[in-house]
């Protein structure tokens, strides 16, 4: 995959994909949501080999959805932590685990989003931000700016 002509096309999906389109940069957002920080928090929690792992890190601090801060100087150790961006990306993963359960799952969910105050589940839907309508009950195209 051409990394560098997806993150630079016209298509918005395709820069995104660019920089988190993979399983493995999805899976370690999703950890990093859940408070893991550590190389190898994510690299148990997730079974991914060091090398993979090593490179999918700086990829996504390089797209500045992580930020690299040391927390250890004897022996250097570094923690990612999710940027702004990171965090705007965890609706898009909510979205993408109700679709999994949905349609991949046998409605059957082995997890679920709670919401940490209450307990009660979360039911993540993508709406239109002016109207607060959902995106899957609107007629949409894709409109080309001049």
């Amino acid at each position: 995959m051409d990394t560098d002509k997806l993150s630079s096309g016209t298509c918005a999906i395709s820069r995104g994909l660019a920089h988190v389109g993979d399983a493995w940069s999805a899976l370690i957002l999703r950890d990093a949501s859940l408070g893991m920080t550590q190389f190898d928090q994510f690299r148990t929690s997730l079974g991914i080999a060091p090398n993979i792992l090593s490179r999918r890190l700086k990829s996504l601090t390089e797209a500045g959805v992580l930020e690299k801060r040391r927390y250890s100087e004897r022996p250097p150790r570094d923690e990612y932590v999710l940027t702004q961006a990171g965090r705007d990306f965890l609706p898009i993963l909510a979205a993408m685990g109700e679709w999994g359960r949905r349609y991949n799952g046998g409605g059957r969910a082995l997890s679920r989003l709670v919401d940490s105050e209450t307990g009660a589940p979360i039911h993540a839907v993508v709406v239109d931000g002016r109207t607060g309508r959902p995106l899957d009950r609107m007629a949409l195209r894709l409109e080309m700016p001049d």
